[in-house]
């Protein structure tokens, strides 16, 4: 049957600006709504091959609704300007890629949706309505379906009922019970989902609710009785209207051609860059079609307004050769012996650093000019390859040469794989991941440092995604089944673009004197240590954690016990569905907050809030906070002892934290929680082997020595430069006692202010976190600026430096960049500033702690000791020591720690010493 695309133009509006951050052209222009909306269309587009379509607006004004009911819609904010500006060029630019645009007076996008598709199902034609309102299910049926292309959701009625518990035919019945929240129309008082679906289930349908609501017992079916006059306005209300007159015929609702010199102005004008180069080269081309809606064009480069990034270009011209023979090997090992800089990639057999094995490797000593040499490719058909080992064998003097200086992209796992085989990989000059990182940490909006991403961001280019070879999911295949020919061009990309991005982006730091001191000083010295660590791995007790995670098991089950008698019945502690019902159905608790459904949220923050008042929430806390620990350490810790080692191995992403920071993954042990009792047992069973102990040596108060440091107040830095306790020094200063007058009370205020301003703690949340009234804790406040000027000064100017140039920057020179500071959003805006407060207090941290792992790391090696560097955490250093070598290490590594930086204040760094890392403590 003919298919006609319904779009539900206003809900793509809304869902493109809010998921999108604050995009805009080099002229200021914002862009975010009109970019994600285009982006949809054209991923429809490639997914449904439709006859017949249009994008539906809501008309401006009020509609007939507003008749029925004034109410309706009336707690909506006002469209943001930002969005508003750009309703005319997303009408334009539709109207442009040629689809029919439909907005009527007086009337919803989702009534002229619902007539269209009626009329459509009469006239023979099937219909696909993609929105994102639950609303429009109810227009669901065998002719109809429905589709949210932000999520790849498609239902039919099955589909719905499966979803929402009812068929189509009984949404708006559903709708009228639990109330449409974000149009304005109340349901029944405290009658949520589950609720609505029973009394569905039992009376069939919203008239036989009605005709029972007296059999309804307790205070909902009071609230439903109370109800009963508003429900008939409700119903109707969200009852979409199929018959509006004077439509076009779902028949005339056919695409154009595109208009593509409007759609060049608009892309050039928005700086839409990929979409811009396939509309030139379709003008230029004469053939009168463009790309411009099609499902290979949805990579559309984001209007991000900077001029660092490359515009958009053809693929320039390679030779790119897969080495099967001696003599073509021996041709390219004399020439990566003779080039100054070799980029290197290895293709491996899976993504585990110490599992995986080579299955390639490729080669670029000039631009467009590479090689790959496949080792261990099983597909179907391939031709003989060179045997791995015995090239492996041949490589080693190079792989190995200091000398012979090596290009990667995330050379940490290529060292791991070639660790895997024997060779220690060293020569690694330069790492594309980690300049990009060092030189745009936060500056491009949702951008992350991958190849292809810099291939894009940087020379305008698309390359081959691993994916396309390899497939997603459950139907993935490993690298060495892949047809050879198209791993070999993929592979040699990679080497290729590498090198190509490396000589875009060195000048770039080279010319910052900060960001050269941050690549060359810290991050990839750094780099090399924490491949060692990670190579290190930690020796676990994993009985120790058995035996933990069955007591757990024990407090859970006792808990749940206590949870269901506080609750007067069992239920699923697991369920936020049973959960709500509970606590404010049964218990008529509170609501805080709701969830994006419109149901009552049982989240952390709300549980935390109503535990300050009553017991089951504070009980519920417990059990999840055991839970995790037990689902995420006890349980898990014991399964991820590497079979060869015996030791876990942590992964360290050096390049995901804008402020410099490492990150912890499988297993993350940067979060084990340490304020409980069971949070600090877990830390037990990191042990030292016989006859070693563990060291832990953390920087005493670094982000508050960093505040004084920047800031320069001289308060702040005499406390610290005499030792005092800075805390009570503070609290002294702002209730006006000496020190040894300060309270526990007073000092824990005190504490909580010092803090608190480094994350941009307001009066609100201080008064929150101490239990005070908020006029109170803004008067701590006030007195901690008037007592600590300085503070306030460099707030300011931390706040003004990043309006003016988009970054702050660490006392070293990195670059923390905060694309939204500008944003027009508040909470955008307000966020971005509070962030460039505190981003140079723990960025300054993040690049100490690096600085001091390589200090110690170099003294180990120097003095040629078996101490190994084991964990980083925050600001804690973790070591394994032999006994022999203790008393050395407890001696050498504070002073190595507190030397590796001169500020106005003392680096202090304090050694624990235990036979696990908890004792150490």
């Amino acid at each position: 049957m003919p298919l006609l695309l319904l779009v539900d133009g206003s809900s793509y509006l809304y869902r493109a600006f809010h998921a999108l951050p604050d995009l805009r052209n080099p002229a200021g222009e914002p862009t975010g709504a009109l970019y994600g909306v285009l982006n949809m269309l054209r991923r429809l587009d490639g997914d449904y091959k439709a006859d017949y379509k249009a994008v539906v607006f809501d008309a401006k004004g009020k509609t007939f609704r507003d008749d029925w009911y004034p109410q309706y819609k009336a707690h909506r904010p006002p469209m943001p300007d930002d969005l508003r500006a750009q309703i005319e060029p997303i009408h334009a630019a539709i109207r442009a890629c040629g689809w029919p645009v439909l907005n009527v007076d007086g009337v919803e996008a989702d009534d002229v949706i619902g007539t269209l598709a009626t009329q459509a199902a009469a006239a023979g034609i099937d219909s696909v309505i993609s929105t994102g309102d639950k609303d429009l299910t109810q227009l669901v049926g065998p002719h109809v379906r429905w589709v949210n292309t932000m999520t790849d959701e498609v239902l039919d009625a099955a589909g719905v009922e499966a979803k929402f518990g009812v068929p189509p035919e009984k949404i708006v019945d559903y709708l009228a019970l639990v109330g449409d929240t974000v149009d304005g129309v109340p349901g029944v008082s405290k009658c949520g989902p589950k609720t609505a679906l029973k009394w569905l289930a039992q009376y069939g349908s919203l008239d036989g609710v009605v005709a029972n609501a007296e059999k309804i017992t307790g205070v909902v079916g009071q609230n439903l009785r109370d109800h009963l006059d508003f429900l008939p306005l409700g119903k109707k209300l969200v009852t979409v209207v199929c018959d509006l007159p004077d439509l076009p015929a779902p028949a005339a609702l056919t695409v154009s051609a595109p208009d593509l010199p409007t759609l060049r102005e608009l892309y050039s004008r928005y700086n839409f860059r990929t979409w811009l180069r396939e509309v030139t080269a379709a003008l230029e081309g004469g053939d009168g079609q463009a790309p411009v809606a099609s499902a290979a064009a949805t990579s559309g480069e984001l209007a991000v307004a900077d001029g660092d990034s490359v515009p958009a270009v053809a693929a320039p011209p390679v030779n790119y050769e897969t080495v099967l023979d001696w003599p073509s090997f021996e041709t390219w090992l004399a020439r990566i012996e003779a080039a100054e800089l070799t980029a290197l990639d290895s293709e491996t057999d899976g993504l585990d650093p110490f599992a995986a094995r080579i299955v390639g490797l490729s080669f670029a000593v000039e631009p467009g000019h590479a090689c790959y040499l496949p080792l261990a490719h099983t597909a179907p058909g391939t031709p003989e390859q060179l045997p791995r080992e015995a090239v492996l064998a041949r490589l080693k003097p190079w792989l190995e040469a200091v000398d012979r200086k090596k290009l990667l992209q995330n050379a940490k796992f290529d060292q791991h794989i070639f660790a895997n085989h024997g060779i220690a990989l060293a020569g690694i000059a330069d790492d594309t991941l980690l300049q990009s990182y060092v030189l745009d940490s936060g500056k491009w909006a949702g951008g992350g440092h991958d190849l292809g991403q810099l291939c894009k961001r940087h020379l305008g280019l698309d390359t081959i995604a691993f994916e396309d070879l390899c497939g997603k999911g459950a139907k993935q295949i490993s690298f060495d089944q892949v047809e050879l020919e198209r791993a070999a061009t993929y592979a040699a990309e990679d080497a290729d673009m590498t090198l190509r991005i490396h000589q875009r982006l060195r000048p770039a730091i080279a010319e910052a004197e900060g960001l050269e001191r941050i690549y060359r000083e810290i991050e990839l010295p750094a780099r090399q240590v924490i491949w060692q660590m990670e190579r290190n791995g930690v020796l676990i007790d994993g009985e120790l954690l058995a035996r933990q995670s069955h007591e757990i098991g024990q407090k859970l089950l006792a808990l749940e016990t206590q949870a269901y008698e506080l609750a007067g019945q069992p239920f699923n502690l697991a369920s936020p569905k049973q959960l709500g019902e509970i606590l404010f159905t049964k218990l008529g608790l509170p609501v805080k907050k709701k969830t994006a459904s419109g149901a009552p949220s049982t989240d952390e923050e709300v549980l935390s809030e109503l535990a300050l008042d009553y017991p089951l929430p504070k009980l519920l806390l417990e059990q999840r906070s055991l839970a995790k620990l037990k689902g995420t350490y006890t349980d898990k810790l014991p399964k991820m002892i590497n079979p060869q080692t015996g030791r876990v191995h942590t992964h360290y992403a050096q390049a995901s934290v804008v402020t410099g920071r490492l990150s912890s993954s499988e297993p993350n042990l940067q979060n084990i929680p340490v304020r409980t009792e069971e949070g600090r047992r877990i830390r037990t069973a990191f042990i030292a082997p016989a006859g070693s102990s563990i060291v832990s040596a953390d920087y005493s108060q670094i982000e508050l020595r960093i505040m004084a440091h920047l800031s320069g107040d001289p308060r702040l830095c005499e406390a610290f430069a005499h030792g005092e306790d800075v805390h009570r020094a503070t609290a002294a200063e702002i209730f006006g006692v000496t020190p040894l007058e300060v309270g526990p009370d007073q000092r824990r205020v005190a504490k909580s202010i010092n803090f608190g301003l480094i994350y941009g703690m307001s009066a609100f949340g201080l008064a929150r976190q101490l239990g005070l009234e908020r006029s109170a804790a803004q008067t701590y406040i006030d007195r901690y600026f008037a007592r600590y000027p300085g503070v306030a000064r460099y707030m300011e100017e931390a706040r003004q430096m990043a309006r003016e140039q988009g970054y702050v920057e660490t006392v070293f020179g990195r670059r923390l960049h905060f694309p939204e500071i500008k944003s027009s959003q508040a909470m955008r805006r307000q966020g971005a500033e509070r962030a460039a407060i505190n981003a140079p207090m723990q960025g300054t941290a993040a690049d100490l702690i690096k600085l001091a792992m390589v200090a110690v790391q170099d003294w180990l090696q120097r003095e040629q000791l078996q101490t190994r560097l084991i964990l980083q955490v925050h600001d804690e250093l973790v070591l394994e020591v032999p006994d022999g070598e203790l008393q050395a290490v407890r001696h050498q590594i504070p002073q190595l720690m507190s030397r590796v930086a001169a500020l106005r204040v003392p680096l202090v760094a304090e050694i624990g010493v235990g036979p696990n890392w908890e004792a150490a403590h």
